[in-house]
């Protein structure tokens, strides 16, 4: 069965870290791209973050360059999003999502992906 699984959100205050994780089977992991996508109510759904998980290449909307970390370990089919200085406007669920590596190098972050995670909840309080 083709799934991702994300877990890790929560809640925290403003300033403060999270990590979560998408967990994928069912698919050649290798051979895609993982991007974190959320949506805040009232808001369309954004890309947040990217790793093409054959080489590690990553991708990071400015809104979150220099706070929010992604990596991946494909002996574990695992990719992380390590969120660091947390601000209320993060506040969102976030997706895990994937997508054929060979779409992903054509289209980058804005390439249909295919594969979704249920989402997992991240609250910041100010």
């Amino acid at each position: 069965e083709v799934q991702l699984v994300e877990s890790g959100g929560g809640l925290v205050q403003a300033g403060g870290s999270l990590r979560l994780s998408c967990a994928a089977s069912g698919f050649p992991f290798d051979d895609f791209a993982i991007g974190w996508f959320r949506q805040a109510p009232g808001k369309e759904r954004e890309s947040v973050s990217c790793i093409l998980s054959s080489d590690g290449r990553t991708y990071y909307a400015d809104s979150v360059k220099g706070r929010f970390t992604i990596s991946s370990d494909n002996a574990k089919n695992t990719v992380w999003l390590q969120m660091n200085s947390l601000k209320p406007e993060d506040t969102a669920v976030y997706y895990c999502a994937a997508v054929p590596a060979a779409y992903y190098m054509t289209y980058g972050p804005q390439a249909d992906f295919g594969i979704w995670g249920q989402g997992t909840q991240v609250t910041v309080s100010s």
